[in-house]
């Protein structure tokens, strides 16, 4: 079964205005990183009588959202990257974001990524997390094999 460690996860953010690591020495919350993509790969199309039809989708849409605890210093980097994108159309929605595990072999990579807006802020008893969301145009992802058992 192998193991899983955030330990192992690495990410990091290229932009206008900015290059830095998003991954586990980066102060993120026990929440972590989360991809996802926004829609179906197939509608399944049913006719009259017995038949269908698959059409399969060509968008690769998707999200990435990054939640970092309220006293990483990720959150002043990533708030300083959106003010300097968001001041020009020439700016935004140019991010490339990687994130990869290099035990697990995973690999998750996002192109034309955008800023969703500036995180909103809470302020409690507890520091909490600041989550940062992303629009991602392309977004591939690929599960890796892990590592193969040394006991075998």
């Amino acid at each position: 079964m192998g193991v899983y460690s955030f330990l192992d996860v690495q990410a990091s953010i290229v932009g206008p205005g900015g290059a830095f690591s998003l991954g586990s020495e980066a102060g993120a919350a026990e929440e972590g990183i989360t991809t996802a993509f926004v829609g179906e790969k197939n509608t399944m199309t049913k006719g009259a009588g017995a038949a269908g039809m698959h059409s399969l989708h060509a968008s690769n849409a998707g999200k990435i959202t990054l939640r970092y605890l309220k006293t990483s210093p990720t959150n002043a980097q990533l708030s300083a990257l959106y003010n300097f994108q968001k001041s020009s159309s020439g700016n935004w929605g140019q991010n490339v974001i990687v994130v990869s595990n290099t035990v697990r072999g995973d690999i998750v990579s996002g192109r034309q990524v955008a800023f969703t807006k500036h995180p909103d802020l809470t302020y409690a008893a507890e520091g909490g997390m600041i989550e940062w969301e992303f629009d991602v145009i392309h977004l591939e992802e690929l599960i890796g094999t892990g590592v193969p058992d040394v006991n075998v």
